[in-house]
């Protein structure tokens, strides 16, 4: 009995399965065995969880709902309307294409296949075959069927070796490629069916879930993104649990297309792009001008409420400012190359603006009584953006940043930062946009990419974080986003169609001061170096008027439009008349076109309504005789008769106030 008491019967040895902590987002906790997975942990929550569930995110990280985890974990169970669960859904979704295209193109090989913002794709080199829309339709059909199936994702981990001689069996270059960067590493593979692949992860548990399918087009694309590498063939696609969710967004990528700024641009006479200028070196049209300036104002009075100081600095400077800065070699791949002058002396385009606000700030003797100095500029910089990147005015070659640089001591830092958060709520509260926050944090898997000292990263990173709980925000944190000198506040802007783009950022930087030697005097006498913000709202005019003419679809704010009103006389006989409204409608501050050609007034009014000008003013003889105007507004068409004095303050009013309607 004692021997019993001692030692417990084996059965009870054999039995005993350690405990693991899972701490869930609430705060919650629940004991489970080690080695249970996501999709078990969610059927003891509720079976309607374990039916919606597509991936659980481990301790930050997406991973399969089948894996096991054997460690103490903070989870979240992620459904579809978790960026987590769609990322998994459209991971898997990519995956089962390249099994579909496997499956009826033999011998295809395999780029990779990420999922993106909504969607997928999968880069192929399919050998002398060209894919067409009917291929497209078959490689859907497939999908399907292979859906159909509830094959099951499964993840195996493979020593590298075992990995390298399974592809050189396969013949594929471009995984073997991939396998060259991961000596190493720990090597997956995902099995779905009869495909295999090299792959991360996360994915679903089983392919079912994958019902609505829509492959959107093909495009090429070069190896890895480099243009001296093999031009393979991209398929797009995306996926929806149901058919109504794809239904809704197919109807949103046809609206997508009418509000295109790529198209809409050039027919309003905003912009223009030209072989002969250069691309991704855009043209301000005088129209497009007066929406640039108007913007740049509208910051530029807002900044001065702030107290900030404004600043211009030159294109070019010497290449060793950006080698101390680091933006070279850091971003060497993605600047112009350095112009070598006769006496060997190098420079380069600006591809930042901080570097010379530094040198401003290092100009003179600072005190702590200076602080904070706030430096801002409506900088140009030049990146130089792959051909087959470049997209309109949302991804250029040459664009202006509406930049800032606060240089403030430690104690003020909370402060500045709320202050910069305020304004950038401001910028996109006043176009109607709705703004999500990413806290933007190093890897540090990958901690090569960054410059300054960890324990530097670490107090910004929690100070951030500490701003965006006292302010609450409604934030995320994404690990990977950080600039090279500093984790950043990103603002995540929702346009009118639902799409998410990342804008303002406002990043906090201790290693900048310490590569420039800033330095101010404290009040105890001695030398300390300042904490720099770097903060843009707009993040560059060039893109966030790409995207306004989008989120608008070219009927721009009363404020912001280029014309605000057309004045249109029925026939000559009122011109005069008409041109009195029009010198008072100037006069009183407000862009007005005459309109004076030899046309019918109903064709003038739908030429003005194709050009989305929000108010016409038709003037005749009844409006001569009143002195009034018959005022038309767009899309709305007449509203009566309005005396010029009242249609003057009316709208002044609503430029004054930025109304967003009319």
């Amino acid at each position: 009995m004692v021997a019993n008491r001692r030692f417990p019967p084996i059965f009870f040895v054999l039995g005993y399965m350690a405990k693991i902590k899972i701490t869930f987002p609430d705060g919650s906790s629940k004991e489970y065995d080690s080695g249970v997975t996501g999709f078990q942990i969610a059927e003891s929550i509720s079976k309607g969880l374990a039916r919606e569930a597509l991936a659980v995110e481990v301790n930050g990280e997406v991973w399969d709902l089948n894996r096991k985890i054997s460690t103490d974990a903070a989870l979240k169970i992620l459904k579809w309307k978790d960026d987590g669960g769609k990322y998994a859904f459209w991971h898997s979704s990519a995956h089962l294409m390249a099994a579909s295209v496997e499956s009826l193109f033999p011998g295809t090989k395999f780029g990779i296949g990420p999922p993106i913002e909504t969607g997928f794709y999968y880069d192929l080199d399919m050998g002398d075959h060209t894919l067409t829309g009917d291929d497209l339709k078959k490689i859907e059909e497939r999908m399907v069927e292979l859906s159909e199936k509830n094959d099951p994702y499964v993840r195996e981990e493979r020593k590298w070796e075992d990995a390298v001689s399974y592809f050189k069996d396969k013949k594929d270059p471009y995984k073997l490629e991939l396998l060259e960067d991961l000596k190493g590493q720990q090597i997956t593979f995902y099995h779905s069916g009869q495909f295999t692949d090299l792959c991360y992860g996360p994915h679903l548990a089983t392919t079912a879930p994958i019902k609505a399918i829509k492959l959107l087009n093909v495009a090429g694309a070069y190896w890895r993104g480099n243009e001296k590498n093999k031009m393979l063939q991209r398929i797009y696609g995306v996926t929806f649990p149901t058919t109504k969710e794809l239904d809704e967004y197919l109807f949103r990528l046809e609206e997508a297309k009418r509000r295109d700024h790529r198209k809409l641009g050039p027919e309003l006479e905003l912009f223009l792009l030209t072989p002969a200028v250069g691309s991704g070196l855009p043209l301000w049209m005088p129209k497009g001008t007066i929406i640039r300036e108007s913007l740049v104002d509208f910051l530029r009075e807002e900044q001065k409420k702030g107290g900030y100081e404004f600043v211009m600095t030159p294109h070019i400077a010497n290449l060793n400012l950006y080698k101390t800065s680091g933006h070279y070699p850091y971003y060497k791949d993605s600047q112009f190359p350095p112009i070598t002058m006769p006496d060997g002396e190098q420079y380069m385009l600006k591809p930042m603006n901080c570097p010379h606000h530094h040198q401003i700030y290092s100009a003179k003797p600072r005190s702590y009584r200076d602080l904070p100095v706030r430096l801002a500029e409506f900088g140009t910089v030049y990146r130089y953006e792959q051909s087959g990147e470049m997209n309109g005015l949302i991804r250029v070659r040459g664009f202006t940043q509406d930049d800032a640089h606060i240089y403030c001591a430690h104690d003020q830092l909370k402060q500045e930062i709320m202050s910069t958060v305020d304004l950038t709520q401001l910028v996109f509260r006043t176009f109607g946009m709705e703004v999500r926050i990413r806290l933007s944090y190093r890897d540090e898997k990958n901690v090569e990419k960054y410059g300054g000292d960890a324990a530097y990263w670490e107090q910004a990173q929690r100070e951030i974080k500490e701003v965006a709980d006292e302010m609450k925000l409604d934030y995320f944190i994404a690990i990977g986003e950080a600039s090279f000198y500093g984790p950043k506040i990103d603002f995540m802007v929702k346009d009118a169609l639902g799409r998410t783009w990342q804008l303002g950022t406002v990043q906090v930087d201790y290693v900048m001061p310490e590569r420039f030697q800033l330095e101010y005097t404290a009040s105890d006498g001695k030398k300390h170096r300042p904490v720099i913000i770097h903060r843009a709202p707009f993040g560059s005019l060039e893109r966030f008027i790409g995207i306004l003419i989008e989120h608008f679809a070219g009927e721009f704010p009363l404020w912001l439009a280029p014309v605000q009103a057309a004045v249109l006389p029925i026939t000559d006989q009122y011109a005069e008349y008409a041109r009195q409204v029009v010198v008072q409608l100037k006069e009183a501050g407000l862009r007005v076109e005459f309109d004076d050609r030899n046309e019918k007034i109903g064709y003038k009014i739908r030429d003005w309504e194709l050009k989305k000008v929000p108010y016409m003013l038709v003037v005749g003889e009844k409006e001569k005789s009143g002195n009034t105007v018959s005022v038309r507004q767009h899309k709305k068409g007449d509203l009566g008769a309005m005396s010029r004095e009242a249609f003057v303050a009316n709208v002044a009013d609503l430029v004054h106030r930025k109304s967003l309607t009319l």
